[in-house]
């Protein structure tokens, strides 16, 4: 990465170059006259018009090979006329070798019904566990590329709510949880925001404020046909990924043969807060004849509703230990207690249009919401000294309440299409997507502390035992209401944006170089992001009436780590504010407008040489980055504008190798760049600037910063054992590049002035290793009742290397540890079971331990770790008839709990359980 000048423009250099790319492509055309002939068909099951995608079929003589898409066709452009063979080749399937007679300048139409090996179409080819394997494993099977992939069939086998939970099921993934539901997802040991997220192949901006990650749990997985995840990025994609890039693929009308329906309605049940939710979903779609054309018209559409009550029981001392003297003290902690109410809603409309033989186009529509409301009570304790277990201290004590509604938001519509011409195909695409969080004004603390006419000296007498599951030891004041008064209320307002507008054209030729078959593939892309962040904050200290807790308390707490005391009714308390004073400096800093316009190219060619395919190519991309912001002295209560710019850009080579060993096993390998920008807190303008008795002090982002870059090495073997069976095994290794991370930098050049500088710097180098593992396998070849049994694990085996440093007196000290959000370990084993009328898969999903946050980057001990996490769960579907199933779940059966630590797991920094998920439901489909 280079940082550069403001002129020339990096648009008008990758323009430049864009040019001499295409000129260079065409002049590679000109000495190639070839015939205008085309073969194209239709693959389908036997009997049944159901596409099937993921077919490879072979052109014998002349050695190509082309896929069937999502709609079943297939397409060989400029054959020369002659006698010839098409072998098509799909797991499960009888291969169909069918001899066919091309003539100049003619299209032959052909179609294949294809039959399963043995067993009904259906249940192989169709519906059931077996048969979403299979699909799955034939896309694998057929990419150019590293990827994984999950239907949407073998999502609806899983007890998964979200788009995170049903991804954590695929080889090299894990989840990170919120509140026990999947949220983020990591690839190959790389944390969320490193990893890619699109719709429909169309990047989406992350609705957090400060984080580039799009939360997956706010989509809702009934909306979906299927998802990719990408392992070795292809120079035709977004380079803006470490891990991978996960593609969450809609519903269209040709994934089906004609008019479908699927209705689900289902209940679930919380053992934590014993409430009851109920989710409704509803998708449909079907094909119509328009002008000439039959059936080449689809519409589909789909909507879902889910609302959930739960909540959890939590004690943490965020990291408030003190290890001096060899010793663990604990100075603060606190009993929270969660109240959550979750919705999420979600619909799809996309329109499909085959114009002619030669010309598609689509519009793709996705739109979530995802409202999270929640209630926090809090005792928070503070010793006046680090106090060890079963030891009894003074501490200050407080009793606190935050209830605030969050609503996050994400629409990806795309309009685009494909034309063939006699030599060329050309992909066209414009899209918008826009991503947002709302937080209306809400109680983001509100505090009540002792009461020194109740209790002496404001101070309690406590002690506690057991320092992982904290359990307190109390007089009786400490749990009544009318020991405390309320002293602050924080009213808060969130208001965060994020918009991108994109175009990509693409173009492919199909070549025969000295009767090599060979596809050269060029495009360009420009890409415009917005991003923006207006916080509010008010702080109270006058209030109506009576400030006692009794005032405002309600129900005794529910709560599973000991005793609580009262709830507190956010409703009485924000009725008895006076008045709110505004907070300039925390309603300042948090303000920022971000703007980053991106510009792409890249040249791709692809070869197949006998058993080999070989794809290279380059991206190049240039970044135009630009950020406002706000600065606050806090002395001069003064708040002044920031503005930074910057421009990178990058050549990001790859290759990629695929070697047939045989019809059932290949070897693949591939080397390939990336690079991922920094998170926007990192990137943030604005800045704190504090003086205390000479002292000053500062907190701010690094705008810059530079961004993230990753060399890649993959290298793997996979042996496909008929349907829904593989075995396979891939090698990894990433050197990243300029990780960030956050440092002082106080009194170092450059920031001589202050004694204290919190910001964020670019590390060195960090290396990651990894062995990817996995086999699944259907045992038909058993005895009844045992052949309905199905067999399927993986595993990820990663280690990694950073190293991170800052400065102790006046010298650069260094260390080395793991990367964050990455765990050494992380499987999934299920054991499934299937007749015609019956489904069950009975799974597992661990992770070892990873490290969270680093807290100093001198001190070890104060590094925060994620424990280890096994989570059971169980699903059963039972067919009444064809088009009524009932569907039986059940998540968290063994009540995994969330538990993070310092330095060693005895050192609790925090304990959340969650109980048992429970759900019933039934699915009413024309299918």
């Amino acid at each position: 990465m280079r940082n550069k000048p403001s002129t020339p423009s990096t648009y008008s250099i990758a323009s430049k170059k864009t040019q001499l790319a295409l000129a260079l492509a065409a002049l590679s055309f000109t000495g190639n006259a070839l015939a205008e002939a085309r073969v194209e068909g239709f693959i389908h099951i036997a009997e049944q018009e159901i596409p099937l995608a993921g077919v490879q079929v072979h052109l014998k003589e002349l050695n190509r090979e082309v896929v069937s898409q999502r709609d079943g066709r297939f397409v060989f452009l400029d054959v020369k006329p002659g006698n010839y063979t098409l072998i098509t080749s799909y797991i499960g399937v009888e291969p169909i070798e069918k001899k066919i007679t091309v003539a100049d300048q003619e299209n032959l139409s052909l179609d294949f019904a294809m039959q399963a090996t043995k067993g009904s179409v259906a249940e192989i080819l169709v519906i059931g566990q077996a048969a979403s394997i299979n699909k799955a494993l034939n896309k694998q099977r057929t990419a150019d590329n590293i990827i994984t992939l999950v239907s949407a069939d073998a999502i609806g086998q899983f007890p998964d709510t979200n788009v995170s939970e049903a991804l954590q099921r695929l080889p090299g993934l894990s989840i990170e949880r919120d509140q026990g539901e999947g949220r983020y997802v990591r690839v190959r040991g790389m944390g969320p925001d490193f990893n890619a997220v699109t719709i429909n192949g169309v990047a989406v901006p992350g609705p957090d404020a400060d984080r580039r990650v799009v939360a997956l749990d706010v989509i809702p997985s009934d909306l979906l046909e299927s998802l990719m995840v990408t392992k070795s990025l292809t120079p035709d994609m977004d380079a803006n990924s470490l891990g991978g890039s996960i593609d969450v693929q809609s519903l269209s009308a040709f994934d089906r043969d004609s008019f479908f329906y699927q209705f689900t309605a289902e209940g679930s049940y919380d053992e934590n807060t014993e409430q009851t939710s109920p989710k409704l979903s509803f998708t449909t779609s079907n094909r119509f004849s328009l002008g000439e054309g039959e059936d080449n018209f689809g519409i589909a559409a789909g909507i879902s509703h889910f609302k959930r009550e739960f909540g959890s029981d939590n004690v943490e001392t965020g990291g408030h230990w003190d290890f001096s003297d060899n010793n663990a003290l604990l100075e603060e902690f606190e009993q929270r207690k969660y109240h959550i109410s979750r919705e999420r809603s979600g619909a799809t409309l996309n329109f499909d249009y085959k114009v002619s033989e030669n010309s598609d186009l689509y519009w793709r529509n996705l739109y979530s919401e995802y409202t999270d409301s929640e209630i926090r009570l809090a005792n928070v304790v503070e010793f006046a000294d680090g106090t060890a277990a079963g030891e009894t201290q003074a501490a200050e004590v407080q009793r606190e309440l935050k209830d605030r509604t969050e609503t996050q938001k994400i629409l990806s519509t795309s309009f685009g299409g494909q034309s063939r011409f006699d030599k060329w195909t050309l992909d066209y695409r414009l899209s918008h997507n826009q991503s947002g969080e709302e937080e209306p004004t809400h109680i983001g603390g509100a505090v009540f502390k002792l009461d020194d006419d109740v209790i002496e000296d404001e101070v309690l007498d406590l002690s506690y035992r057991n320092s992982r599951k904290i359990l307190i030891t109390a007089p009786n004041s400490y749990y009544q209401a009318a020991s405390y008064k309320l002293d602050e209320v924080e009213l808060a307002d969130n208001d965060g944006n994020d918009t991108s507008n994109a175009i990509n054209i693409d173009l492919t030729r199909e070549l025969d170089w000295h009767g090599i078959p060979a596809q050269l593939k060029f495009g360009i892309k420009h890409n415009r992001r917005e991003k923006d962040n207006d916080t509010q904050i008010s702080v109270a200290e006058e209030f109506l009436g009576d400030t006692s807790l009794t005032a405002f308390a309600g129900n005794p707490v529910s709560y599973a780590l000991g005793n609580f005391g009262q709830s507190i009714n956010s409703a009485k308390v924000k009725s008895a504010i006076k008045e709110a004073e505004l907070d300039e400096e925390e309603s300042s800093i948090n303000d920022f407008e971000i703007t980053e316009d991106q510009d792409a190219a890249y040249l791709m060619g692809r070869i197949d040489i006998d058993n080999w395919r070989l794809l290279t190519g380059v991206r190049y991309e240039a970044t135009d980055f630009s950020a406002k912001g706000f600065a606050y002295e806090a002395d001069k209560e003064l708040i002044s504008n920031t503005y930074f710019a910057n421009k990178d850009d990058y050549f990001l080579p790859a290759l990629h190798l695929r070697y047939t060993l045989d019809d059932k096993t290949q070897v693949r390998a591939a080397w390939t760049n990336s690079v991922v920008r920094p998170n926007f807190a990192q990137l943030s303008p604005g800045r704190l600037i504090e003086e205390d008795d000479g002292d000053i002090e500062a907190s701010f982002g690094n705008p810059d910063l530079k961004s993230l870059k990753s060399r890649n090495i993959d290298l793997g073997i996979e042996h496909y054992t008929g349907v829904a069976g593989v075995v396979s095994a891939f090698a990894f290794y990433k050197k990243i590049d300029n990780f960030a991370y956050e440092a002082d930098l106080g009194g170092r050049p450059g920031y001589q002035e202050f004694t204290k500088a919190i910001t964020y710097v670019n590390g060195e180098t960090a290396d990651i290793y990894g062995l990817e593992l996995a086999a699944s396998q259907q045992l038909k070849s058993l005895p009844a009742p045992w052949n309905g049994l199905l067999l399927g694990a993986n595993a990820t085996l990663v280690k990694s290397t950073a190293t991170i440093g800052a400065y102790d007196n006046n010298k650069w000290v260094t260390r080395e540890l793991s990367l964050p959000s990455q765990s050494d370990t992380s499987a999934n084993f299920m054991l499934g079971y299937e007749t015609n009328k019956l489904s069950m898969r009975l799974s597992a999903n661990l992770k070892s331990k990873y490290l969270l946050e680093v807290a100093d980057p001198l001190d070890a001990n104060y590094d925060t770790y994620v424990d280890a996490q096994t989570q059971v769960d169980f699903s059963l579907h039972y067919y009444i008839t064809n088009a009524i199933k009932i569907n039986v779940e059940a998540l968290n059966l063994t009540n995994e709990v969330y538990y993070t630590y310092e330095n060693k797991k005895a050192h609790n920094v925090q304990y959340e359980e969650y109980g048992s998920t429970f759900k019933l439901g039934v699915t009413l489909t024309n299918f």
